[in-house]
């Protein structure tokens, strides 16, 4: 009685929550409420995938959930991406019958690193990808190795893991568990021989805390690692990106499947791998897996094209409290050939915590913003002169900086002069405060 009254309640509530544009949670919240262990009782697809990590989980989701309906099969997962257990509640009971049978082949969960372990109390996945641990909102996670720490509870003897090769923190979860699968880059154009960033969670072993040495790096400290005492080092991969080339937009998986990619990012390259070792591994044929995502454009909005008066512009969605989604996306920038502007957005810290805390800012390398194709930088939103004063230590010269309080007025100046290309850095919370005054490309 308690699981139909609890599938009944979800139902609802959900069914309320879309005619008002909320409640993606809420329903899950209260159905544990009427039955805690309700995630236990209701009978479950044969494919569970989780998807959890510092990045990519939203993304990495999108495109399993693409390749696995392309190649005929029902999937039920949170497109709004709520992601931790109240999320993960309303997302299996809206979708199962009062029987309490999940009417889907795949059940897809982006799952919160921080509460994977409560997600998975109750039933586990068949196949779990973890894309990346590194350091990322310090009010809410720590360091990562304390992520790490609160993932590890999660993972089921039963599963398969599918992990980042490349990371040398998530690479552990390998230890003592038998069914890993591996995705990772080799050498390619994108790689260096420096670590870049502020800071360098790879310079010591997280096994035995010796100093680590580098044969190549991709991004941060991601790529080809070995420890120099006990041997931890990038194992050899399943899945691989054998060339990449990102100002052609292209790469290579396994040596033979060439992918256009829509979003020259090196984070696209990773999350584009995630999802193509976990659909090879439900069984999906590599030429449907690869027919997907080659040109894919993610519909989460991580990546959105607009129109701003004559600019044409790129938002790039990252995580604020988290340097390296910041640094990833000023790579990228800085990797254009063609004059721009970039519009810098700060106008809530905090999504969960509503601190006022801007110490992350001096982990991100703005430093990449100092390129003659660079002609403005424009700082908007409530915390612009945190900004402009993190700026001020940067090689940037200042006759190029900005600072705009108002984000209206911010994109209303833009509007009304220049026709460069556009980039927008901002966080999920601040979005739509841009999107709201532009014109979307579809």
């Amino acid at each position: 009685m308690r699981r139909f009254l609890a599938i009944l309640v979800c139902k609802v509530g959900r069914a309320v929550g879309r005619l008002i544009g909320k409640g993606s949670s809420l329903p899950g919240k209260y159905a544990l409420k009427i039955c805690p262990d309700i995630l236990r009782r209701v009978q479950l697809p044969a494919h569970i995938i989780a998807v959890t990590g510092s990045n990519g989980k939203t993304s990495t989701v999108e495109m399993i959930a693409a390749i696995a309906r392309a190649a005929g099969k029902t999937v039920v997962y949170n497109e709004e991406g709520s992601n931790q257990i109240e999320g993960v509640t309303t997302t299996v009971l809206t979708h199962a019958t009062f029987g309490g049978r999940v009417r889907a082949d795949v059940l897809l969960i982006e799952s919160d690193e921080r509460y994977a372990a409560r997600s998975f109390h109750y039933f586990h996945p068949t196949e779990f990808v973890i894309t990346n641990l590194y350091r990322d909102q310090l009010t809410r996670n720590g360091h990562p190795e304390w992520v790490y720490d609160a993932v590890a509870p999660a993972i089921h003897p039963d599963t398969e893991l599918i992990l980042n090769a490349d990371d040398p923190l998530s690479s552990c979860f390998a230890r003592g568990h038998e069914n890993v699968k591996w995705f990772g880059l080799d050498a390619c154009s994108i790689s260096g021989s420096t670590v870049t960033g502020v800071y360098h969670d790879g310079a010591y072993c997280p096994v035995c805390k010796a100093p680590m040495e580098y044969d190549y790096v991709h991004y941060n400290h991601i790529g080809a690692y070995h420890c120099t005492r006990c041997g931890h080092k990038k194992p050899a991969t399943d899945y691989t990106v054998t060339a990449a080339d990102l100002a052609q937009g292209r790469l290579t998986i396994d040596g033979s499947i060439t992918i256009q990619l829509a979003f020259r990012s090196i984070y696209n390259v990773y999350n584009i791998l995630a999802a193509y070792a976990a659909c090879r591994e439900m069984g999906i044929a590599a030429d449907t897996a690869a027919g997907v995502i080659n040109n894919y454009i993610l519909k989460n909005g991580r990546m959105q094209k607009f129109t701003l008066g004559s600019h044409r512009g790129v938002l790039l969605t990252s995580k604020h409290e988290n340097s390296i989604a910041y640094d990833t996306n000023l790579r990228y920038i800085a990797s254009s050939k063609d004059p721009c502007v970039v519009l810098v957005i700060v106008d809530a810290v905090s999504r969960k915590y509503f601190t006022s805390e801007t110490s992350w800012l001096w982990d991100i390398d703005f430093d990449q913003l100092n390129r003659e194709q660079v002609r403005r930088v424009v700082l908007a939103g409530r915390y612009c002169n945190d900004l402009a004063e993190r700026f001020s230590f940067t090689g940037i010269p200042s006759e190029k900086i900005e600072v705009q309080p108002d984000i209206a007025a911010a994109a209303q100046a833009l509007r009304c002069g220049g026709s460069e290309q556009l980039y927008a850095v901002t966080c999920f919370s601040d979005r739509d405060k841009l999107l709201a005054l532009v014109e979307k490309e579809a």
